[in-house]
């Protein structure tokens, strides 16, 4: 069976709660810590990526626009069938 927590003298119970706050407190740092590298990591291979092919990047631009554009007139148009079909399926289920 396990030992009850009234059992244990008190210098037990309190060593027991330092030794897991020292460990909670060297786990978060440790967690901390590597997120903090890892954005550090990713904003400097943004930025080489970007120095590596700046040309490729200000050459799709403009190719990317009129391509949003006629996607924002595809999606108005699919919206009344998006519309009808969410009308059928909502009664079928009536």
């Amino acid at each position: 069976m396990l030992p009850l927590l009234t059992n244990l003298p008190r210098e037990t119970l309190v060593q027991q709660i330092n030794d897991g706050l020292i460990l909670l407190v060297l786990g978060m740092g440790t967690v901390f810590i590597f997120l903090v590298l890892l954005i550090y990591a990713t904003k400097i291979m943004s930025k080489i990526c970007a120095n590596i092919s700046p040309a490729e990047t200000t050459a799709a631009k403009p190719a990317q626009k009129p391509a949003a554009t006629t996607a924002k007139v595809v999606a108005k148009s699919n919206d009344a069938a998006i519309a009808a079909a969410i009308a059928a399926a909502y009664d079928k289920e009536r």
